[in-house]
């Protein structure tokens, strides 16, 4: 929702009207990053402070700086904060912005992908291991190697084999990274080497891990989104256009590749036969929120569907400051999604 629509709100109203309400509400949490272990479900959001940063389109006020696993027994039963999970501190490579995460299980072990930004400036994508889906967990020394850029997505598919998706434009810098080279001309200006309207949108990223999850086993791909012309999105159809927030889920044999539009607010979504792609643009899932960020995540608990996402509601409207919230989604006969409006009328 527009920055400008949020000063006429009234957050009483508007939170009688919500689909649903904040999970947990001691703390801040963004970018929920929810999965089934053990039959229980597990979240891993980002952990939202009021670091005093100015706000600016880098998101330097968004000054994440450690993560919480929040666990449920069911899908209406009380939300649990985990305590401290892993902190900015405990990784010898990250300074700071411990932006949003995710997790995956295999062989008894879980694994924490997190996007951090280095002593250097520049984003990049760490793994962190712990026996348990709370953790805590102990970070690699070193981020993994070849990644950049933010909102790791890790999708497990029915041959065992586990992909991450990542990315994210302007303070996630997936623009800055087009040649393959980092480029730090206009660090400050976060629409620098866009491309134009008229040209392909950028992408985001699809590579498989290696076994142990740890690394990447194979150069990142473009995830290329075609419109119904079987053509790539345009950077100028920024309605459709990939932004940030990939995720991946896989329903009735077809993969599902949905993600955030960035600056028009939606979440929207687009289908493939392959975990690489490419995928055709659908529709949306989720109207604005209130909130400039919206970021989710797609999870089956007991045969139903959820969309795990985030507003700014119990905050007031302060950005970054955000709480998770999930609502359950519904597919037509032919595989599309309903969209879900966050407020009722």
């Amino acid at each position: 929702m527009p920055e400008e629509a949020i000063d006429h709100i009234d957050f009483e109203i508007l939170n009688k009207k919500a689909i649903s309400q904040p999970l947990v509400k001691h703390i801040y949490t963004a970018d929920p990053s929810a999965h089934v272990f053990n039959g229980k479900i597990y979240i891993y959001p980002s952990h939202d402070i009021d670091a005093g940063e100015a706000f600016d389109d880098l998101g330097s006020h968004f000054a994440m700086e450690d993560y919480h696993v929040i666990s449920m027994e069911s899908i209406n039963s009380d939300a649990v904060d985990n305590g401290l999970a892993l902190h900015v501190n405990d990784v010898p490579w990250a300074e700071k912005q411990m932006w949003a995460p995710d997790a995956a299980h295999k062989d008894g072990k879980y694994y924490l992908f997190f996007p951090a930004k280095g002593y250097d400036g520049i984003f990049r994508i760490g793994v962190a291991v712990s026996n348990s889906p709370v953790g805590s967990f102990i970070p690699q020394p070193e981020a993994i190697k070849g990644s950049f850029s933010i909102d790791p997505a890790v999708f497990e598919d029915e041959d065992g084999s586990y992909y991450m998706y990542f990315g994210g434009l302007w303070g996630g810098q997936l623009q800055r990274w087009r040649t393959g080279i980092f480029n730090a001309e206009h660090p400050d200006s976060p629409t620098a080497h866009l491309p134009e309207n008229n040209e392909p949108a950028l992408n985001a990223k699809v590579v498989k891990m290696t076994n142990d999850l740890l690394e990447f086993s194979e150069n990142p791909r473009d995830v290329v989104i075609l419109d119904e012309n079987g053509n790539p999105l345009l950077a100028g159809d920024n309605e459709r256009r990939f932004f940030e927030g990939p995720w991946l889920h896989k329903y009735n044999g077809k993969y599902y590749f949905s993600y955030s539009t960035g600056d028009t607010h939606f979440i929207c979504y687009a289908i493939g036969d392959s975990p690489y792609g490419p995928f055709t643009y659908q529709g949306k899932i989720l109207n604005p929120v209130v909130g400039w960020t919206s970021h989710h995540s797609i999870c089956e608990v007991d045969n139903k569907w959820y969309l795990f996402y985030h507003d700014s509601s119990l905050s007031k409207g302060v950005t970054h400051l955000r709480s998770i919230k999930v609502a359950e989604i519904t597919y037509n006969e032919d595989g599309t999604i309903n969209t879900l409006t966050p407020y009722k009328d």
